[in-house]
């Protein structure tokens, strides 16, 4: 998938906003969604911060039950590709449709010539009858540290095993350099880029240059990290329009 490939999909020519919801259970949940949907906004991830898969998934199958149309991608926290992929593929043979898997750890290693656990992750990708977009966490927060020099190597080899190149800064909350997000830009200039922590109203016109606002502290409630607040969130939107009419 290419920049314009992705922006075509979700038609818009801005950075596409997709919140990250912190799933606690189905209804609250779904009020985030309807937040959402009322703010125009047409998908959203949820992960499950706070337990394992197993009470996640009931939770999935409900929400897509109840929002057929939706947009809808999962992180599961601490879990690659390797054991995401089929998982997903379990979810398809079930009718429940997930558009998108985000990986906070896509296993690029910048330091070694193959791309042994990347290449494993692409190879059960392939082999699971799944066959939504794959954001792949590169020199992402919380994982192994990867120098800024080498940044740009981190980004070229992400190419090749995902369809969104997807980074953080240090920490959740925690804007990335923009350094960083240049040098992803300059070494990927047609690839989808997603930015994955500390985007807000306030700083994202400084990211103009990514495709995708992956968001969640930065349009919540404050001092609440499960519940997104519609001001902020509106506040968001306006400056991607802003944005929009700049492309």
């Amino acid at each position: 998938m290419n920049r314009v490939e992705f922006h075509n999909f979700f038609g818009d020519n801005a950075p596409i906003i997709l919140p990250v919801i912190h799933v606690i259970d189905h209804d609250q949940t779904a009020n985030n969604i309807e937040t959402l949907i009322d703010a125009g906004i047409s998908g959203c991830f949820l992960i499950n911060h706070d337990f394992g898969v197993d009470k996640f998934l009931p939770i999935i199958r409900s929400i897509r039950s109840c929002y057929t149309d939706f947009w809808i991608g999962l992180n599961f926290l601490a879990v690659t590709g390797r054991d995401a992929f089929p998982v997903l593929a379990a979810l398809a043979k079930q009718g429940c449709r997930i558009d998108a898997y985000w990986a906070d750890d896509a296993r690029i290693n910048e330091c070694e010539d193959q791309q042994i656990e990347a290449d494993e992750i692409q190879n059960i990708r392939q082999q699971a009858d799944w066959n939504g977009l794959y954001f792949g966490g590169t020199a992402f927060k919380k994982q192994r540290e990867v120098k800024p020099a080498d940044y740009e190597k981190s980004a070229l080899i992400a190419d090749g095993f995902m369809d969104v190149v997807t980074t953080s800064g240090i920490a959740t909350g925690n804007a990335a350099e923009i350094s960083k997000i240049t040098t992803f830009r300059s070494a990927l200039p047609n690839k989808p880029i997603a930015l994955a922590s500390g985007i807000t109203p306030e700083n994202a016109a400084d990211y103009a240059m990514v495709d995708c606002f992956m968001v969640a502290t930065g349009i919540n409630i404050a001092d609440d990290f499960y519940n997104i607040d519609p001001t902020k969130l509106g506040l968001l939107i306006s400056e991607c329009h802003k944005m929009e009419a700049t492309q």
